[in-house]
């Protein structure tokens, strides 16, 4: 079982940064490759980014590359998203999710595979 948590979320401007962070409960973080989804109002939830559970895989739609680096801290249980050169079009809610691998190198871009959910951080991009 995996309790997933996000924060980081808020309201700033095209251009800057922000930082989500997604706090793990449990011990299994560590065997878990963790994604970051986001839905905005009216439209489907997509994928963001993922990262193997050895941090040495990762994952980005093209809509972030190069923009916003996911990385995690598996001595504290936590996976994080840094999100530089924001755009309005960012604005969304953010998910963290996890699911179990056995390999070090797997990543995800599909929901279904993930099994474990957080409850999402907003994140607002104004022009």
């Amino acid at each position: 079982q995996v309790q997933l948590v996000e924060s980081g979320g808020g309201s700033v401007q095209a251009g800057d940064s922000l930082r989500l962070s997604c706090a793990a409960s449990g011990h299994a973080f560590s065997s878990c490759t963790m994604g970051w989804f986001r839905q905005a109002p009216g439209k489907d939830r997509n994928f963001v980014a993922a990262i193997s559970w050895s941090g040495g895989s990762t994952a980005y739609a093209d809509s972030v590359k190069g923009r916003f680096t996911i990385s995690r801290d598996n001595a504290k249980n936590t996976v994080y998203l840094q999100m530089n050169s924001l755009k309005p079009e960012d604005t969304a809610a953010y998910y963290c999710a996890a699911r179990y691998s056995y390999t070090g190198t797997y990543v995800s871009s599909l929901q279904h595979e993930y099994r474990y959910w957080g409850q999402g951080t907003q994140v607002t991009v104004s022009s």
